[in-house]
């Protein structure tokens, strides 16, 4: 279902007075399904060098769909903050306190908690493997 489809199905069930008004993960999908298919909007998400100029892309579209998004909101929401992430370069595992992936890197300067979480990995799937 397409952010037109979408936007139509909450107006018809009297669900949506305003996109405003819906939950930030309900905003941010809308967002994720109105980028599904919009060529100049992802030409400009993958010509992107950092993570800043991405979410600067992506309040962008927020604005034109009048989704109210803030770029606190982009960086705490999945999917969007993964893709922030990765743009960035982050670890592969983490294991975390809550904080967004890409946090986790810039402020540590031992990544102390990509082993911690690759150890907890290995342990996990040994466990499995021997009936654990």
């Amino acid at each position: 279902m397409d952010f037109q489809e979408r936007m139509k199905e909450l107006k018809d069930k009297g669900k949506l007075v305003d996109t405003k008004e819906l939950p930030v993960n309900e905003r941010v999908k809308l967002l994720v399904q109105a980028l599904d298919g919009a060529e100049r909007t992802n030409e400009a998400l993958s010509s992107c060098n950092d993570s800043e100029t991405m979410i600067n892309v992506l309040l962008g579209a927020s604005d034109k769909l009048d989704l109210d998004l803030t770029r606190s909101d982009l960086i705490k929401t999945p999917p969007i903050r993964d893709w922030i992430w990765y743009k960035d370069g982050g670890a592969l595992l983490t294991v975390g306190d809550g904080v967004p992936r890409y946090q986790q890197d810039k402020n540590s300067a031992k990544l102390r908690y990509i082993g911690g979480g690759l150890l907890i990995a290995i342990l996990f799937i040994f466990g499995m493997m021997t009936g654990f």
